[in-house]
């Protein structure tokens, strides 16, 4: 064992809680980006927002990260984790009262493109610091991590929603309980000893995304997976529960909520119960998976069945959770070690700007034509995506096995 793994070895013994910590955090940071999704409707009514300045504000969100993740990964290979976690939490809270704060859509881009960097940042170093903690343990790191992004969202989200129906003052009082929760996990990572002893050397800079030539191939495996189940993360988040209570006829916002809420909750029961089943197979299963929930929910949306909406959601939400948990468990297996923090920048990289560039691009069009008309054939060129992620682990997984 290295030096570094040891010392990360003995900091774990002796803060046996700082793994569990990670985890949370990344569930909270995965929650505050998802929270705002049955709240898109009342901005929309109140502030008379189109489609696309929707789309806009969830893209602006998705950019932010994506510039995060380029420089987080290298300034916490540098400076530490710990600094890079502490700030992004930081972030997170003043993003959260530009929300309680915000008039207009100005301010929520503003909030948005905070929170952006602030999640980017943690999900990076977040998952570079379990590395640190676990170095033999990548792929169940990369499970876990998984189940506490969709864990977290779920629990947002219902959250967010029901307090927004039933509590007063319904575009504020979420994002204040949300700022609490921040506020009790940062005094945990304040507590928390730095993972990551041996610096690298060198300026902080925006690194481009770095990929040991070692690893490229399984590298563009997971990240082909990561992008095809980001896209559907997408539509989840931005035009799938608002259409599916329009369809439903169904003016709650705890059934939108519940709508995300049951895919994020289905995708962490997945990625647990896919333990045993080796990341490439649950990653193509996944992906498959998807591109066939995807299609159902075309004809779920027509039915107006609310009770098949849930159905759907939950279908996809498995889907999800076996692709994506599947190539992030295998890219965990496979990372240098004195790569972590770059490496994973550019999977995150490619994930988030899979979720943004279409997803603004469905807005763009339902300003043309109708969110009912754009969304079937949405869901249908993510699917073929998704096949086609499939298709590329099938080919990777084939050459492997021929070696």
């Amino acid at each position: 064992m290295s030096s570094a793994s040891a010392d990360a070895t003995t900091g774990s013994q002796d803060q046996r809680w700082a793994y569990a910590l990670l985890l949370v955090l990344s569930g909270v940071a995965l929650g505050v980006s998802g929270m705002p999704a049955p709240l898109y409707g009342i901005y929309e009514t109140t502030w008379h927002l189109s489609p696309l300045a929707t789309t806009i504000v969830f893209g602006v969100y998705a950019f932010a990260a994506l510039a995060a993740v380029l420089v987080s990964g290298r300034i916490s290979d540098v400076v530490g984790r710990k600094p890079v976690l502490l700030g992004a939490l930081v972030a997170l809270i003043v993003g959260l009262v530009l929300f309680l704060l915000a008039q207009n859509i100005v301010l929520l881009l503003i909030a948005r493109a905070i929170h952006g960097a602030a999640v980017g940042s943690i999900v990076v170093a977040a998952a570079a610091a379990l590395l640190d903690l676990r170095p033999d343990h990548g792929m169940r790191s990369g499970q876990l991590s998984g189940v506490a992004f969709n864990i977290g969202m779920t629990v947002a989200i219902v959250v967010s929603a029901g307090l927004a129906q039933y509590a007063p003052h319904p575009l504020r009082t979420p994002y204040a309980a949300v700022a609490v929760v921040c506020a009790v996990v940062g005094a945990g990572v304040l507590a928390l000893r730095e993972t990551h002893t041996s610096r690298a050397a060198g300026p902080i800079r925006i690194s481009k995304p770095a990929v040991a030539p070692e690893i490229r191939q399984d590298f563009w495996f997971a990240a082909l997976g990561a992008m095809a189940s980001w896209s559907v993360l997408g539509v989840l988040l931005s035009l799938y529960p608002s259409l599916a209570a329009h369809q439903a006829h169904i003016d709650n916002l705890l059934f939108a909520g519940g709508v995300v809420g049951t895919t994020a909750f289905a995708a962490a029961l997945a990625q647990m119960a896919a333990t045993r089943v080796p990341a490439h197979l649950a990653a193509i299963f996944g992906d498959i998976g998807m591109a066939v929930a995807l299609l159902v929910t075309i004809p779920v949306l027509v039915l107006q069945s609310w009770q098949l909406v849930f159905v759907a959601a939950a279908l996809l939400g498995a889907t999800f959770g076996l692709g994506f948990g599947g190539s992030l468990r295998h890219l965990s297996k496979v990372v240098p070690t004195d790569q972590r923090g770059e490496t994973m920048s550019a999977f995150y990289v490619l994930a988030y700007s899979a979720m943004a560039v279409p997803t603004i691009i469905a807005g763009w069009a339902a300003t043309r034509w109708t969110l009912a008309t754009v969304f079937p054939w949405f869901a249908a060129l993510t699917a073929l995506a998704c096949v086609a992620a499939a298709v590329v682990g099938a080919v990777t997984m084939r050459k492997q096995a021929s070696r």
